[in-house]
């Protein structure tokens, strides 16, 4: 087993954040072009804590290195289950994923969570636990587990930068909404 941590401090309050977390897929973030779907398979909020809860299945474009796609076949996406909790009370979200494609080959368990440091600073904290069940092959399952633990390393710089712009972009639609809604109501103040 390989294990990959990350964290990084965004200059966003933990609402930011929080929001635009749904919209980390979205064409506002040009670093994600490999993920072609997000499904919401579920969501509930639980009444007695208020933590909503949220399974989504996203799909991804695959781009596995040639060597490893010859030892275990090619496929044109690759799936994870993803699980989330939003805790509105202890100001967390909480995302655990695990890949369902080769998952008869390798188990790869990611766990997000992000919390406040201050009122405009949110810390993101990324850990993964990476495993080849390649029996005894122990040197094709380090050569699979480092080649996995190097892609989260290289994705980890693209999904900080892409989350950056999609929350720049948020803030300044959110701006905009806040700016629109302000005019209304003095449009409606000097109307009265």
């Amino acid at each position: 087993m390989k294990v990959f941590s990350n964290s990084h401090t965004f200059n966003y309050s933990w609402e930011e954040v929080s929001t635009a977390n749904w919209l980390k897929y979205c064409p506002w973030n040009d670093k994600s072009t490999h993920v072609i779907a997000v499904d919401t398979l579920a969501r509930e909020v639980d009444p007695a804590t208020g933590i909503l809860r949220t399974e989504r299945l996203i799909t991804c474009k695959q781009s596995a290195p040639e060597w490893l796609k010859s030892i275990i076949g090619c496929m044109e996406t690759s799936q994870v289950f993803e699980t989330s909790y939003v805790d509105p009370a202890a100001k967390t979200v909480t995302m655990v994923s695990q890949n369902i494609s080769w998952a008869n080959l390798v188990n790869v368990q990611e766990t997000v969570v992000y919390k406040p440091l201050d009122a405009h600073r949110t810390q993101f904290q990324q850990d993964a636990r990476i495993t080849a069940l390649c029996g005894g092959w122990q040197r094709i399952k380090n050569s699979i587990e480092d080649t996995l633990v190097t892609r989260f390393r290289e994705n980890a710089v693209k999904g900080k930068e892409g989350f950056e712009c999609v929350l720049a972009m948020s803030r300044r639609v959110f701006a905009e909404e806040r700016e629109k809604e302000r005019q209304r109501n003095e449009g409606k103040m000097m109307a009265a």
